[in-house]
């Protein structure tokens, strides 16, 4: 039987129409013109190890946008990458400290559309436990760890809503251990889930 790991590899080699196109599935305005959206990827580590890990940063609280939300270590796609997969390596190194030729790269995800004008392309990566980090303090305020299987069972995708910039907004949210996964790092999640079934 094949491990986690390798089920996400075989399946990113497919071509899955994504659960989510991004926060336009929620009614949320300026995330649905593909046309003025900046390009930026994110790196989805996974610790390889018997009970594969999801690695996730918590944004610190000063940052202008997303501050002090739980993230992918990630950003937008600078002229001098020489690809979405370059970029999110570059971000992953300039955040966390995490050497790319130490990371496996596995296969992209579907972009995910932001509200706040972004096409975020998710970059699946797996590391070995154990690597040397060092969190960037003025962009991450920590690193925590979450059971890959966990984070991946739709039965801890929750669909809530709140109010924001005057609208109700839906979204989904993953809570593990007193913290909140939610908006595009719980998105795009649930379609890497997806993509799982």
């Amino acid at each position: 039987m094949p491990s986690l790991i390798e089920h996400i590899r075989v399946s990113l080699l497919t071509s899955a129409a994504p659960i989510l196109a991004g926060d336009q599935d929620f009614g949320v305005p300026g995330a649905h013109s593909e046309i003025s959206l900046v390009p930026a990827a994110v790196l989805v580590p996974i610790i390889r190890s018997p009970e594969p890990r999801l690695l996730l940063t918590t944004r610190t609280a000063h940052l202008r946008n997303h501050a002090g939300q739980v993230a992918f270590p990630g950003g937008r796609i600078d002229t001098e990458d020489a690809s979405p997969i370059a970029a999110a390596l570059r971000e992953a190194q300039e955040e966390i400290g995490l050497d790319p030729d130490h990371v496996d790269i596995m296969g992209v995800s579907a972009p995910y559309l932001t509200g706040t004008g972004y096409s975020v392309l998710p970059v699946v990566g797996s590391i070995e436990p154990g690597l040397p980090l060092a969190p960037n303090p003025h962009e991450v305020a920590d690193l925590f760890e979450v059971p890959l299987d966990f984070a991946l069972d739709p039965a801890n995708h929750i669909l809530r809503q709140a109010e924001w910039k005057g609208r109700m907004r839906r979204f989904y949210v993953i809570e593990f251990e007193g913290r909140t996964i939610w908006g595009a790092t719980a998105g795009m999640l649930v379609n890497l889930s997806a993509r799982l079934r």
